[in-house]
């Protein structure tokens, strides 16, 4: 925000000597001669008395050299208020992720979209201690984490956070390795005649429910057995354990080692996006804002 020549001009003064202000500048003495001559010669004033013994001030060099020196002080002082006030305004979103919701989408997505202008950095935040179902995760919200990424259907999830779709997930079916289904490229409905569905509980999710709705109208033959609330991986090892049909979700496909994601001749998908608290901070509504300004543009 100043003249170099300035800058040159005050370690000469201070060092009382070219040679001297050459080493702390780390140019020549014949560039610090010549950067006094041309500020000199530019604003006509002399500055400094040159002699055998070194450098010393005129009366005008030293209400310049006084001056310089407060207009160094609020230069810098000007810079490093900017660099702070930049560095407080730098919003970090912490992002949880786990085994069942990986926040994987989100980071390819923001990878995407981040340009230097963006006061957001994401940090990711493995959920530990057990927090493996999406109402375990949505407590940590506002405590551990800022927001996460997990399909959204279930109305007490909308309840009590917000939600920002980024695309969908395919229903799947999920079997044991060893079951006879797990080499099929796509099952179809009479594959799964005298076989045992697993299907969250009936009003948790409209897409499961149209899946659930089906089989009791028109396949009697399938059977149907209950999950928890929501998945955990106790859910993927009963599947496993009792050689069970398990209704997924395509991001799940490599979840469980013994189990097999297949694809199904069906058209159920599920919403999934940003989880995150209705009550939002600053950042997070700069965050929300930002995600969905540049998914915009993308599209």
């Amino acid at each position: 925000m100043y003249n170099e020549q300035i800058k040159t001009f005050i370690t000469v003064a201070d060092t009382g000597s070219f040679s001297k202000a050459s080493e702390k500048l780390f140019i020549t003495t014949v560039s610090v001669m010549k950067q006094i001559n041309a500020l000199e010669n530019h604003i006509g004033i002399k500055l400094l008395k040159r002699s055998n013994q070194g450098v010393t001030l005129t009366k005008e060099g030293e209400f310049i050299y006084k001056t310089a020196k407060q207009i160094i002080e609020i230069s810098d002082n000007a810079i490093n208020k900017i660099k702070k006030n930049k560095k407080e305004e730098l919003y970090t979103i912490k992002v949880g992720t786990s085994l069942l919701y990986p926040a994987k989408p989100l980071v390819d997505l923001w990878n995407k979209i981040y340009t230097n202008d963006i006061p957001i950095r994401i940090q990711i935040v493995p959920m530990e201690n057990g927090k493996t179902n999406i109402l375990s995760i949505m407590s940590e919200l506002s405590k551990t984490i800022d927001c996460f990424v997990a399909p959204c259907e279930a109305q007490q999830v909308y309840k009590n956070c917000s939600f920002l779709k980024l695309g969908k997930y395919d229903c799947c079916l999920a079997v044991s390795r060893n079951h006879r289904l797990a080499k099929l490229k796509k099952i179809k409905w009479k594959d799964l005649d005298g076989e045992t569905i697993m299907l969250v509980k009936k009003g948790n999710s409209p897409a499961i429910d149209k899946i659930r709705n089906k089989i009791e109208n028109k396949y009697p033959n399938i059977k149907i057995s209950d999950t928890k609330t929501y998945y955990d991986i106790d859910v993927f090892n009963e599947c496993e354990q009792k050689g069970y049909v398990m209704e997924v979700l395509s991001s799940w496909n490599e979840i469980h080692p013994s189990l097999v994601t297949v694809p199904v001749d069906w058209n159920y998908s599920i919403d999934y996006g940003i989880i995150y608290p209705k009550k939002n901070t600053n950042k997070i509504k700069t965050f929300i804002n930002t995600i969905q300004n540049k998914v915009e543009n993308i599209k």
